[in-house]
């Protein structure tokens, strides 16, 4: 009899030994092929949607950025252009007068070139007038040699004024340049 009865004890401990075993043994569940490929595929897709919305992400940026520029090109001279309007409007005001009469004109044309060179300032163009000066071929241009007791390529007298906005030469200064003494 003893051989035909168990141990309580050996079946408590042989019973989670076998189940441990079980479970351990369960094969896991791998995604068949069809399934891998299928959400490779589901992941490229999205990964190109993010691709096409940033590629037209970036065309949206450049054409609005080449669109500012044109538009600041187009218009920009437009706070100059409106201030040259007063001035003009003066020299036809002028014009208009109809007292012919010297010193009103001659008045009328001062106050007229004060605005203009009001305009200027504003907006940074300065005169080049270089009397006196070393002849600079970047902010001159030479059209004759005097004879001069100044040093050689003084510039002598001025023929025409040279404007400069912002430091950059729109126009040079025609000038006359001393020979200097031989």
């Amino acid at each position: 009899m003893e051989q035909n009865e168990t141990n309580p004890q050996l079946e408590q401990q042989a019973t989670p030994a076998s189940a441990e075993p079980a479970a351990a043994s369960a094969p896991e569940v791998m995604p068949s092929l069809e399934e891998m490929l299928k959400e490779a595929e589901r992941k490229a897709q999205e990964h190109y949607d993010a691709w096409m919305y940033a590629k037209a992400e970036g065309e949206n940026i450049r054409r609005r950025a080449a669109d500012d520029a044109s538009k600041a090109q187009k218009f920009a001279v437009e706070r100059f252009s409106g201030e040259m309007l007063a001035v003009k409007d003066s020299l036809e005001a002028g014009l208009a007068v109809t007292t012919q009469n010297v010193e009103s004109f001659k008045s009328g044309m001062e106050l007229t070139l004060k605005q203009l060179s009001g305009v200027f300032e504003k907006f940074n163009i300065s005169e080049i007038n270089p009397v006196g000066e070393k002849l600079d071929p970047h902010k001159h241009q030479a059209i004759g040699m005097l004879d001069s007791d100044q040093p050689a390529n003084t510039v002598v007298s001025v023929m025409q004024k040279g404007y400069a906005l912002n430091d950059r030469v729109l126009r040079p200064a025609l000038v006359m340049v001393a020979k200097g003494k031989e």
